[in-house]
């Protein structure tokens, strides 16, 4: 888990942000970069600047998956009837890691990736191991009853650091999360701002 851990506060200061609003990020005691140039006073952003941050951003909160996988989502999300920053906000939002991680299974997308592929979630009573599962709404997921023990999900269910959004009904007792329906940007509780108009106008450029 170092290396998630690593990773994950490394992307906090590059950014600047506290991407998922956690007390342990380095941002909430310097708000600087990281390395010997990180507090150089920062130059106001071109457009394409705004854009690619805001990419970087949005990409990095998912458990920063890899740039193929995301724009790939894009691509999917441009395809769809209706505003593509919504859309691509509701595929994300979709992924099996993404709720398990909204459900207070996990305390990070990093652990609720690491958690599915080590085969401890259920589908519908049928066990999924991919992280980029996409689920639809009235899924059942749940954690298997061999797991439910763990460390990490007590201590991720009882984490007051955030609320379960509306688009999920979970029964914490259970371990069980039902996917209730597709959420749009003003449904999910990012911990910082996200501008998933600009990361369409960064891939449509």
């Amino acid at each position: 888990m170092s290396k998630r851990h690593s990773a994950k506060y490394k992307l906090d200061r590059r950014l600047g942000e506290n991407l998922w609003g956690r007390p342990k990020s380095p941002v909430n005691r310097r708000e600087y970069g990281p390395g010997q140039h990180g507090q150089r006073r920062k130059g106001k952003l071109s457009d394409f600047g705004q854009q690619l941050r805001a990419k970087q951003k949005l990409k990095g909160y998912y458990a920063n998956i890899s740039e193929k996988q995301f724009y790939a989502i894009y691509e999917e999300a441009s395809r769809l009837r209706g505003d593509t920053s919504e859309m691509l906000i509701g595929l994300l939002e979709s992924r099996l890691d993404t709720i398990i991680f909204r459900a207070k299974f996990v305390p990070t997308p990093f652990a609720a990736r690491q958690f599915i592929n080590h085969g401890h979630i259920n589908v519908n009573g049928r066990r999924v191991n991919i992280s980029s599962y996409r689920c639809k709404p009235g899924d059942l997921i749940e954690i298997r009853q061999r797991s439910k023990e763990l460390t990490i999900v007590l201590e991720a269910v009882s984490l007051a650091e955030r609320d379960v959004p509306e688009y999920l009904e979970v029964d914490s007792s259970k371990m069980t999360a039902k996917y209730i329906r597709v959420p749009g940007l003003s449904d999910v509780p990012y911990a910082v701002q996200m501008e998933p108009n600009l990361v369409v106008e960064f891939y449509s450029r």
